[in-house]
């Protein structure tokens, strides 16, 4: 059971990559230019990126400068496609193995 659900969300990623892809670059690009803005060590400005992504948001960063902060949005609002994204998939991917091992 374990190994169809695998290979199913093997097969979905496959399919969605291109667009994984591109909205983790669009984050990680966003927190290199938070790093450049902002002054930080480039290990915090991704450590910020990935908790604002994540929608954790601890808050020991905060960018002071505006366009920081609106990249920091674009950040959030992309890492709430990824999670939706991620969550898609692994439902679709749920639903093929039920579908596989009742038939």
């Amino acid at each position: 059971m374990r190994r169809l659900f695998f290979i199913a969300l093997v097969q979905q990623l496959r399919v969605i990559w291109p667009i994984l892809s591109g909205i983790i670059s669009v984050m990680v690009g966003s927190g290199l230019a938070i790093w450049r803005i902002e002054n930080w060590r480039i290990d915090e400005a991704l450590y910020f990126t990935f908790v604002t992504g994540l929608t954790i948001g601890y808050g020991d960063f905060t960018p002071k400068h505006v366009a920081a902060r609106v990249l920091a949005l674009v950040i959030g609002f992309a890492g709430i496609v990824l999670t939706g994204i991620v969550a898609a998939v692994t439902v679709k991917a749920l639903n093929a193995t039920d579908r596989d091992s009742a038939e």
